[in-house]
């Protein structure tokens, strides 16, 4: 790997699986049946599958012979070639391993077919305008490595690996995750954007059980309405119309049916 410009995070993408993500032909712009499904996927609350726990982890602060000494650590226990490297100025860089658990599709320019092995390490074109969408599915529990610096943020994690994807979603709409196990439990734990994941990685080891990344949808229980396209947006506001509309026809169905039947026990009632 070539040294990273120290103004600029460094993203390098290795591929261990080249799954087929399942793609959706259907554009935005006309498919009625397709915004409906991504709006009602983005709103609904969906009731948590797994018995992840919240924790916090400790990260210390490390003085320069630390870092030092927790790279050759680190080294010595891995059997690949993924190793970590330490830079004159301190800094240092090292791979990451992010599992992609995603339950939502995602968006591309609806020019575009789903990003190919080659594609995606070629990187997105740039100077290209996105004005229709098609949604696919990335593959599931697929896993990415990236080759990132020690200061590179969560946040820039979560953009590089929707480049790499060519995903014009807002970058708002997913979180990265820090997963460990421990005694027979699962825990889990949102990083917040400023945090730095290799940083993390260095300090807990390269034990996927002691620490890993997983991206996720950013289901916070709120809905982040700042996160959505003016499209997007519209598209909510049609379909609440629409449940308005349905739930009023109901309650009236409902009150008319009770109207009708006390009208013909009223009928049926005999005089006097």
């Amino acid at each position: 790997m070539g040294e990273a410009d120290a103004g600029t995070p460094s993203f390098e993408m290795t591929w261990s699986s080249t799954t087929s993500s399942g793609y959706c032909s259907q554009e935005d712009s006309d498919s009625e049946l397709e915004q409906y499904f991504t709006a009602r996927t983005s709103l609904a609350r969906r009731p948590r599958r797994d018995q992840d726990e919240p924790v916090e982890w400790e990260t210390p602060d490390l003085s320069q012979a630390e870092t030092e000494q927790k790279i050759k650590e680190y080294n010595s226990q891995i059997n690949s070639n993924l190793f970590m490297s330490l830079n004159k100025d301190g800094s240092y860089t090292g791979f990451i391993k992010v599992q992609l658990k995603l339950v939502r599709p995602v968006s591309v320019p609806s020019s575009k077919k789903p990003p190919s092995l080659q594609d995606a390490q070629r990187g997105p074109g740039r100077g290209t305008t996105v004005r229709r969408r098609t949604s696919f599915y990335l593959p599931k529990d697929a896993v990415k490595h990236l080759h990132v610096l020690s200061r590179t943020r969560a946040r820039e994690v979560i953009e590089a690996l929707l480049r790499k994807f060519l995903v014009v979603d807002d970058p708002r709409k997913f979180a990265l995750f820090e997963r460990a196990e421990r005694h027979g439990q699962v825990y889990l734990r949102k990083l917040s954007d400023d945090e730095q994941p290799l940083r993390l990685r260095l300090l807990a080891g390269p034990s996927e059980k002691a620490l890993s990344f997983v991206l996720k949808e950013n289901d916070s229980g709120e809905v982040n309405w700042d996160a959505f396209s003016m499209p997007e947006l519209h598209n909510f506001l049609r379909i609440l119309q629409r449940e308005e509309e349905e739930h009023l026809r109901q309650i009236l169905q409902k009150y008319s049916y009770c109207r009708q039947k006390i009208q013909e026990a009223l009928h049926a009632c005999p005089l006097g």
